[in-house]
């Protein structure tokens, strides 16, 4: 990769970034995953380094927190701006490290723009209430910056999944620091660091740092750090739950999903198939709201299978900063041989391999399991790859009974030319995140984003729910003279 304007090797290779850019003693290579090539160094951070910048950012975020909301709104109206100028830039790292076809990758870049400029009117929203109180005492309910903001991020969505936390915790007035997962630490960190550097954010409000198990273990239980938002699977979210619950901080889980995109009977075939497409590949499948399961209902399920096979078969596999492809690579052999074990599990418990199902290195062909049931591992698993899996159902009954069983919440959808029966469908459905007539991948910024059951600890991230989530209240009394009370 050559070197570029905004995030030069010289920069970030081998560094950390706390304010300013430090070498780092543990260093890790930066591989492109189509390849398996190298294309950076990476920097990891330890517990050492992770207790130094929580500490350091404690102190920067008095200041922060106090500066004036034209001050806060003004860096994050700058980094937005540096995120479009740069967008090239940044979408080819998000290419060649975080394996996005480049559809997705500018999909990504768009939606992590927008939101730093929502996050930008954060500062000058009213952020309290005047409460009633006895005559001659004022008394009100602010909202207050919570401190410093742990946040550690995943490698799907890795830049836009760190910023709708980075930026309006920023905004609100605290301190973060931020451990992306080291897979996609480049696009999903150190290009968030750049942008809030050049964007004139007052060095040590900032720490990204990249880092392993132990650094998120440490960002859990250090007492200088108020708050942890974690997205991530639903089995790291348990530890990190229990960790920051064992220290009494507040924390937010973004976690899995095994989602239900229901195809009823009235349903435009072709625009079923495309938003079934669509929610199980994009991204090689590689997303928590990802279509986990296509339930489609009896009369239209034979064509439906046929042609979302057909369909499957037309997408090509490959290198996508290379080639104009559909699906690029998956993260990791470790998540290649995770979607092989469980396809290769439903198939020995009845599945039918309608189409895919085979793989070349970290490329797996779009896969399509029909006659998939309640007791297939397939039905079951969070796959987190580009498979497709169809089960029939045969009432609006047996499709609520379906999608509601599994300990997930996240998100569902439902096809239908009749919105009044999918909305009343959809009433009985126990999810997070609904959509009628759309399919199960859906994230507009301005959306409260949250899962219920396993998906999430019944917090949302987003829009209207970010004051609420990276503030804390504070009564405030005031009166012209302390009273004399009779004691």
């Amino acid at each position: 990769m050559a070197i570029q304007a905004f995030l030069p090797a010289a920069v970030w290779s081998g560094k950390q970034f706390d304010g300013q850019w430090r070498p780092g003693a543990s260093i890790q290579e930066v591989i492109e995953p189509a390849t398996g090539k190298a294309v950076g160094a990476l920097a990891l951070a330890g517990p050492e380094q992770i207790a130094r910048s929580a500490a350091a950012a404690a102190v920067a975020q008095q200041e922060w927190g106090n500066a004036p909301y034209e001050v806060r709104a003004r860096v994050l109206r700058q980094a937005a701006a540096l995120a479009e100028t740069h967008s090239g830039e940044i979408s080819e790292w998000l290419v060649r490290e975080g394996g996005s076809t480049r559809l997705k990758a500018g999909a990504e870049l768009k939606v992590a723009t927008r939101a730093l400029h929502e996050a930008a009117a954060l500062p000058s929203r009213a952020v309290g209430e005047v409460l009633p109180s006895e005559s001659g005492r004022l008394s009100l309910a602010r909202r207050r910056p919570l401190g410093v903001v742990g946040v550690i991020s995943p490698f799907n969505f890795p830049l836009y999944l760190a910023l709708r936390a980075v930026a309006p915790a920023l905004a609100l007035g605290n301190a973060v620091v931020l451990k992306p997962d080291p897979r996609t630490a480049v696009c999903g960190g150190l290009v968030i660091a750049r942008l809030f550097e050049l964007a004139g954010l007052p060095a040590g409000v900032l720490h990204v740092l990249p880092g392993d198990g132990e650094a998120g273990a440490a960002l859990t239980s250090d007492p200088h750090v108020r708050m942890i938002q974690f997205t991530g699977s639903t089995s790291a979210g348990r530890k990190v739950g229990e960790a920051a619950g064992k220290h009494l901080k507040k924390v937010s889980l973004e976690l899995g999903g095994k989602n239900s995109l229901i195809i009823l009977d009235d349903a435009d075939l072709d625009l079923a198939v495309a938003n079934a497409a669509w929610g199980s590949y994009l991204h090689q499948g590689q997303i928590c709201m990802a279509t986990g399961r296509v339930l489609v209902q009896r009369g239209l399920y034979p064509r439906f299978v046929e042609k979302l096979s057909e369909k499957a078969k037309t997408l090509k596999v490959g290198d996508p900063a290379r080639e104009d492809v559909a699906l690029g690579p998956l993260i990791n052999a470790t998540q290649r041989d995770h979607a092989a074990r469980i396809v290769e599990a439903a198939l020995a418990a009845g599945a039918t391999l309608a189409a895919g199902g085979s793989y070349r290195e970290l490329f797996f062909e779009a896969t399509v399991l029909a006659d998939v049931d309640r007791e297939n591992p397939a039905f079951r698993e969070e796959i987190f790859g580009p498979v497709a899996v169809v089960v029939p159902f045969d009432s609006d009954e047996e499709a609520v009974a379906l999608a509601n069983d599994t300990v997930y919440g996240l998100a569902m959808a439902i096809v239908s030319s009749d919105v009044g029966r999918a909305l009343k469908l959809g009433e009985r459905l126990h999810t997070g995140l609904l959509h009628i007539n759309d399919q199960t991948v859906n994230d507009e910024v301005l959306n409260p984003f949250g899962g219920i059951g396993v998906s999430g600890n019944g917090t949302s991230i987003g829009g209207p729910a970010n004051i609420d989530e990276f503030t804390q209240w504070q009564w405030l009394t005031l009166k012209g003279q302390a009273p004399a009370y009779p004691l």
